[in-house]
């Protein structure tokens, strides 16, 4: 071999294995797995959440450092796996979602701490936030989980997971995409808006959203033009909040600044703390209970760091998704 063709093939092996420790890098940076708990880092703040270990509304929930990845985006954290039975299902047919939440020891979990008066809240939402559901399924003794449910049309649904194993620090929230056949028709969203109406409910949000620090938001509930003084406790508050970030459904853990004692009413401002960690737009889903049913109002926030201007009329709620418009809301 001549001291030219042994140097060309020198530079050819190289530029392979920078090609191939460029890709390694890539997926690590976008591999839908968590990097192991990265709390015990010195330095690392933490984010108030929805529960603590004592089952009570505190700061069981944290996102470990600035620019850390959010909850939700990720099908494993901290050796906790979320396993789905399939991603598989028919739209407008009641089937059975299944899924274990696999410990470190790669067994089902069967032990809970429990947060907003659950052991593990599921959320389902398809990927253009529309059919929004909160349910909460039951678990048989071997640690599966399983609810009859119904995915209203076609295309990308996304499952949350949000639960806290017993003896584990804190709360985690796990996503997986799941896959419904059928004919994919996006819902565009409403514009952001700061007065939605539900149920015959008018809700009016109040706040300064700003990235990166936590933001008091207030929502007002109404109903006939009088304020509702008497919503009824749900999950040990007044009402209970999820916020997702258009584009990736980040999901951002909100605390409420009041629980609630069974018996007691509240209203007609429920108050939460919610940290928004970058500057974008977010769907907002609050539920409360009034009249013993749950209501869900949905709101578009832009999260520009200006507080929330007053719309004069309310956004209706997006009916489901096309073709099953009178189908509620889970809870």
């Amino acid at each position: 071999m001549t001291r030219a063709v042994a140097l060309r093939l020198g530079a050819y092996a190289g530029a392979l294995v920078l090609a191939f420790a460029g890709a390694f890098a890539v997926g690590s940076a976008v591999d839908p797995i968590a990097a192991a708990d990265p709390a015990a880092k010195s330095g690392d703040q933490p984010m108030t959440g929805m529960g603590d270990e004592g089952g009570t509304h505190g700061a069981g929930h944290q996102l470990d450092a600035p620019g850390a990845q959010p909850p939700g985006l990720a099908v494993s954290q901290d050796g906790y796996t979320l396993a789905p039975a399939t991603t598989f299902f028919q739209p407008g047919k009641q089937e059975t979602l299944k899924f274990s939440i696999l410990g470190p020891d790669g067994k089902p979990v069967t032990q809970y701490t429990k947060t907003h008066e659950k052991d593990l809240h599921l959320i389902v939402v398809r990927r253009d936030l529309s059919g929004f559901h909160h349910v909460h399924p039951s678990r048989d003794a071997s640690g599966v989980w399983s609810i009859p449910f119904t995915f209203t049309a076609g295309g990308t649904w996304r499952i949350f997971t949000d639960f806290q194993p017993a003896g584990h620090g804190k709360t985690l929230t796990l996503g997986s995409d799941v896959n419904v056949s059928g004919l994919y028709v996006p819902v565009p969203l409403p514009a952001a808006s700061s007065v939605t109406s539900t149920d015959g409910y008018d809700v009016t949000l109040a706040g300064t959203p700003v990235a990166g620090k936590e933001s008091e938001l207030t929502f007002s509930v109404s109903k006939n033009g009088k304020p509702v003084s008497d919503l009824e406790p749900y999950l040990g508050a007044f009402g209970h909040l999820v916020s997702l970030r258009s584009g990736d459904l980040a999901y951002l853990h909100n605390h409420p600044a009041q629980e609630a004692e069974p018996g007691t009413k509240g209203g007609p401002q429920v108050k939460f703390g919610t940290t928004f960690p970058t500057a974008s737009t977010y769907s907002l889903f609050l539920d409360f209970q009034h009249g013993g049913k749950v209501h869900t109002a949905e709101f578009r926030v832009d999260v520009t760091g200006q507080a929330i201007v007053p719309t004069a009329e309310p956004t209706q709620m997006p009916g489901e998704t096309p073709g099953h418009e009178e189908t509620p809301h889970g809870h």
